[in-house]
């Protein structure tokens, strides 16, 4: 049975916060970054970066799964959420990079676990490229090389930013543009993207709570020479790597991981079969238990090695 509030067309409810969720801001550059933090802050940290129109509050189940054993740190990526938004527009590869670097060493982080989805996996891949003495053990979701140029699942994220709404008339109208945009995630899932995503306008409608405009024109129209390819980037990582993909994913293309894996000993990867490009969302058990086995096994590695 629907909520009232998807019945009547009110606003979602504010995500209710988990117990010991904390948050500060860290400058990158000119711009502030928001962060959220849950767990021990003397346990063993890993950074969560979210995907294109996500938030930091959507790795909430995963830290509530994990945050007893780790430091769990997300943070809104510049021009979504309580972050800054850029007035420039950069929103590319290399400043998403720069504001992870801003921020683990705003939080004086030396090594760390780094997980990244979708966007966010792109993030890691660099980072973890660029800087291995940092990075414990990489994971990424859903995203692969060749993901965000190329495939069906490139072609229908182009076609959902070029035909993005600027705004809609209520909360309704909203609740329906989601619904019809992810038929396959819950209520809950769907109030949460209303509440992280959206919020008033001054008129009485509802707006994104991210550049919606400066976004989607980096990925509709991007400057080619800053488009990054990820083929050599991947192929020079060797920090312990999983990829957990979606069986039903469109974005993460399964022969491309697997020749990847051949080349490269450090990666290895899992599918989800009952899960789209969203594995944290459509099947939260299952994602956090194969993080939980993974990083065993990575740090029982480091032990031995």
């Amino acid at each position: 049975m629907a909520s009232p509030s998807i019945d009547r067309g009110l606003a979602p409810e504010r995500v209710a916060l988990p117990p010991g969720e904390r948050t500060s801001r860290i400058a990158s550059g000119a711009l502030t970054i928001h962060v959220r933090e849950w767990g021990d802050p003397d346990a063993p940290p890993m950074v969560l970066l979210h995907g294109l129109r996500g938030y930091s509050g959507t790795w909430r189940t995963l830290a509530s799964a994990l945050a007893d054993r780790w430091r769990m740190i997300a943070f809104d990526a510049r021009g979504r959420g309580e972050s800054d938004w850029d007035p420039g527009r950069n929103y590319y590869t290399d400043a998403y990079v720069a504001d992870l670097a801003a921020v683990v060493d705003g939080l004086g982080l030396d090594r760390f676990v780094l997980l990244g989805h979708s966007m966010g996996g792109t993030t890691s891949y660099v980072y973890t490229a660029d800087h291995p003495e940092r990075v414990n053990a990489l994971i990424v979701e859903d995203i692969t090389a060749g993901s965000s140029v190329g495939g069906p699942g490139f072609d229908r994220i182009v076609a959902e930013m070029a035909a993005l709404p600027s705004r809609f008339a209520d909360w309704a109208a909203a609740r329906t543009y989601w619904r019809k945009l992810r038929p396959g995630v819950g209520d809950a899932a769907i109030e949460e993207r209303l509440a992280e995503s959206m919020r008033e306008g001054p008129e009485g409608d509802v707006v994104w709570r991210y550049d919606a405009e400066g976004i989607a024109a980096t990925r509709v129209a991007p400057d080619p020479a800053r488009v990054v390819d990820l083929h050599p980037v991947i192929a020079a990582i060797q920090t312990p790597s999983l990829i957990i993909r979606g069986g039903r994913s469109d974005f993460c293309n399964l022969d491309k991981v697997r020749a990847l894996e051949a080349e490269n000993a450090a990666l290895t990867h899992a599918t989800v079969p009952t899960a789209s490009h969203y594995v944290h969302d459509d099947a939260p058990e299952s994602f956090a238990r194969l993080v939980e086995g993974f990083l065993a096994g990575a740090a029982a590695t480091r032990a031995t090695g």
